[in-house]
């Protein structure tokens, strides 16, 4: 039971996942992971919840980026 729910928590992190944001979710897959192993041996869903909220995150910094960048460019014209 525990492999086929590990099968699908993978297969959602991997379907749901895009190019751009790729980068939060194996940084946040990998530390949610171990947190989640050290944490009563649930690697694969702190690996999951890790990915979800490295996609957030990554998503949060450039949208401000994208903010910063629109408001420099606005003062220079």
């Amino acid at each position: 039971m525990k492999t086929l729910i590990a099968l699908f928590v993978a297969a959602a992190a991997l379907l749901s996942a895009q190019a751009a944001e790729a980068k939060g979710c194996i940084k946040g897959a990998i530390v949610g992971g171990v947190a989640g192993h050290y944490a009563g041996h649930h690697g694969m869903l702190g690996a999951a919840a890790g990915c979800l909220y490295g996609r957030h995150r990554a998503k949060e910094q450039q949208r401000d980026q994208d903010r910063q960048q629109q408001s420099q460019d606005n003062g220079r014209t």
